[in-house]
């Protein structure tokens, strides 16, 4: 059972069938009250808009079931960025497709350049004469 409690004093006690991301929420078997708490209604289903919600009152067990549902799924905000780079300090991987914030299109980061020139020397120095092809340097 989801208790709803509306902007304008109304409340919603009924099982939750849906809610999508902007909070419209739908219900089944609802019981209605006024915002006095003397008048009830009971209806089999029931619409209500998210921007119209004060606050939900969802119980604890199912808080705990939803917990445990993410960690057992291993993700969560933020999720497992494994291919990803992530962006360290200032002219990092940053936002987007193009490096940092406030560089408009113009390409990569600060740090990204510098990614970039070391791994230009890098493959310039294995493609030197004398070295055979695909080898790196030995450090």
């Amino acid at each position: 059972m989801l208790l709803v409690e509306l902007k304008n004093g109304e409340t919603y006690n009924g099982h939750l069938v849906s809610c999508d991301n902007w909070m419209n929420i739908n219900l089944r078997e609802v019981i209605c009250t006024s915002r006095d708490g003397d008048k009830f209604w009971r209806m089999p289903e029931c619409y209500i808009r998210g921007s119209t919600i004060k606050y939900l009152r969802i119980p604890d067990e199912i808080i705990d079931m939803v917990k445990e549902e993410v960690v057992s799924k291993g993700r969560g905000r933020g999720g497992a960025q494994q291919n990803k780079q992530q962006g360290k300090g200032r002219g990092g991987a940053g936002r987007g497709l193009f490096g940092s914030r406030g560089r408009g299109m113009t390409g990569p980061g600060r740090g990204q350049q510098q990614q970039q020139q070391q791994q230009q020397q890098q493959q310039q120095q294995d493609k030197k004469p004398g070295k055979p092809q695909g080898m790196k340097n030995q450090h």
